[in-house]
């Protein structure tokens, strides 16, 4: 407990960074994994081959090569400066909405192909039918594996501690330099995940229970 105590000032404002990395990251993850997911259902081809090609590339990318390209190599094409804050948060996007695109796959592959057919014959448009009538209906079935998606996101904010952002996962090497217990001060930030980890969870479950209750 006093290692707690005597270094609230690293915890709190380290895991308070770690919290707005994730929901900056989840954000845009969704938003741009569900465009990814529009693509590769997408009846143009070319759309459909833009969308798996990144899926591939990405997913077989590890995250640590993701966070060293937009921390070290994109400032050298000097197109738009990024702190490195900034560059944690692409990089998790970039990684996570290819997981997040075969999940929202996944669920519309569940809706019936009858209900875009019939989309189709009121005259909707590809987009009117996906956002009107597969989509709300895809992410209700989703919605397990698409939390634990973003579960997996929240642990994998620890990577930017290794790129100069003072988030959960540089608590250690701070205690080191304070000369504290590095094993109990670890313990104390798996308990804080753990913690964030349940909160994610409960949102999983009342979701489900909501929309269950919706079908």
């Amino acid at each position: 407990m006093n290692v707690l105590l005597d270094n609230l000032d690293l915890y709190g404002p380290f895991f308070l960074t770690t919290i707005e990395l994730f929901l900056w990251s989840a954000v845009g993850s969704l938003i741009l994994g569900t465009i990814l997911a529009m693509l590769r259902v997408s009846p143009v081809l070319a759309f459909r081959a833009a969308g798996t090609t990144y899926v591939t590339l990405i997913r077989n990318t590890p995250l640590t090569l993701v966070f060293a390209f937009f921390v070290f190599a994109y400032p050298l094409l000097e197109i738009v400066k990024l702190s490195f804050f900034t560059a944690a948060v692409v990089a998790l996007i970039v990684y996570t909405s290819a997981f997040i695109c075969e999940v929202v796959r996944s669920g519309i592959n569940t809706v019936p192909v009858g209900q875009a057919e019939a989309g189709r014959a009121l005259g909707l448009t590809f987009g009117q039918i996906l956002g009107q009538i597969v989509l709300p209906q895809a992410l209700r079935s989703v919605a397990p594996p698409l939390i634990s998606t973003l579960i997996a996101l929240l642990k994998n904010t620890t990577i930017a501690a290794g790129f100069s952002v003072a988030e959960a996962g540089a608590i250690r090497s701070y205690l080191s330099e304070r000369g504290d217990n590095q094993l109990i001060g670890l313990l104390w930030v798996a308990l804080g995940f753990i913690i964030l980890v349940a909160v994610l969870s409960l949102i999983q479950r009342s979701l489900e229970k909501r929309w269950s209750v919706a079908r």
